[in-house]
Order: C-alpha cells, then sequence, then structure tokens
C-alpha cells in the first residue's frame, strides 16, 4: 500500500474515503491485511502529514481504528475517547483534521458491549469519570423502547443506547461546529457514524443521520 501523499489525498472524494474504510474493514474481517512496510512508511510521513479520514472512538482495548480499518501510518487520525463522546478539545481536532489537514471524511465509531456506555446505563458515579458519563446520560434518556431493566444487565438496551450516543455525537459535531458543518453542506468532507462488532471486526455504517 503507498503511503498517502498530498496528491493521492487530494484525488480522494469523501465517498471515496467512506469506501477506503469499508474495503479496509472487509479485509480485517478476512485476516487479509494489506502489505505495508511500516518503517518506509514511518520514513516517507517524517516531512508530513496527509490522512483521508478522521476517526472518533472509544479507548477499549479491542476497537484500534487502524487494525479494524487495516490502515497504516498516515493514513487517519485517530481520536479515542471512553464512550466516544464529543467536546470543544475534540472538535478542534477535528476542525485542524479536516481544514487544515485535508481529511475527507469524518467516522463516529461506537462500538458493542461499551463498558463506558455501561457505566451511564447504570448511573455510575466515580472521581472524574462521572463528568465524563454524564455526557452520555442524555442517550441513556433518549431509549424509550425498554421499559424494564434500565441498566447494564439489558443488553439490548446497552446496545441501543450506544447507537443513540453515536448519533447524539454526530449530530454534535454539526451543531457546534460551524466550520465542519459548512464543509459538510459544500460537500468537502462526508460526516457517518456506525458500530464495531467486538466479536467479528465487523462495522457498520448507519444510514440517515441527519
Amino acid at each position: 500500500m503507498k503511503t498517502l501523499t498530498k496528491e493521492l489525498q487530494a484525488a480522494i472524494t469523501p465517498k471515496k474515503a467512506l469506501d477506503l474504510l469499508k474495503e479496509g474493514n472487509h479485509r480485517f474481517m478476512n485476516n487479509l491485511k494489506s502489505n505495508r512496510n511500516l518503517l518506509e512508511q514511518a520514513n516517507e510521513t517524517s516531512d508530513g502529514q496527509h490522512p483521508f479520514a478522521v476517526i472518533l472512538s472509544c479507548i477499549d482495548s479491542r476497537t484500534s481504528a487502524e487494525l479494524i480499518f487495516d490502515q497504516g501510518l498516515g493514513d487517519i487520525f485517530s481520536i479515542r475517547i471512553a464512550g466516544n463522546i464529543l467536546n470543544e478539545d475534540i472538535l478542534g481536532s477535528m476542525e485542524f483534521a479536516c481544514k487544515v489537514a485535508g481529511s475527507k471524511i469524518i467516522a463516529v465509531l461506537g462500538h458493542t458491549r461499551c463498558g463506558a456506555i455501561k457505566g451511564a446505563c447504570d448511573h455510575v458515579e466515580m472521581g472524574n469519570l462521572t463528568a465524563l458519563l454524564s455526557k452520555i446520560q442524555p442517550a441513556v434518556y433518549d431509549e424509550k423502547t425498554e421499559t424494564q431493566n434500565r441498566n447494564s444487565s439489558n443488553d439490548t438496551f446497552v446496545e441501543k443506547v450506544s447507537v443513540i450516543n453515536v448519533k447524539r455525537t454526530v449530530n454534535g459535531i454539526l451543531e457546534r461546529s460551524p466550520i465542519l458543518k459548512e464543509m459538510i453542506q459544500k460537500g468537502e468532507i462526508k460526516l457517518v457514524g456506525g458500530t464495531h462488532e467486538i466479536s467479528t471486526g465487523e462495522v457498520t455504517f448507519y444510514d440517515n443521520l441527519f
């Protein structure tokens, strides 16, 4: 796989960027990792980087974006935080990735059996984690179809909250970043959300988020 240059990045459309993520995930699921020389890529990106995507995902040790999308050095910006939540620092990082560094897609990625989502469902309070989980709480309250066992013991409830949380984050990007919203409206970048099934490795992207 070629190391991304400014010219190669510029030739990638937002739609192609999504296709590249889907193709990479397909390779990961089928254990068909692309042949790369990572040391060579480290050398070739030492003077600059031109990633085609920025991925906001969870810190969960099973959800490395570079691995599940089969990407190499210099291919993607990876933002990782428990519960794939949004704050102004993350928004600023996304604005840099797209407006300054030229990335063509933002993907917000939740995952199954997420500990942060479970913690929010159980209304856990513990040190600084309390403030983090409070950012997921609106997704818990937005989920209204499960009326019994609205806690982490209910796997269906947890997964529904996880999907809502991703969608809220996607909408939050639109609401809180005029820069990214304008780029999306102009077709310069794409914004998507999805879920990573940790047992199979499959990433499913959602349709019609906004």
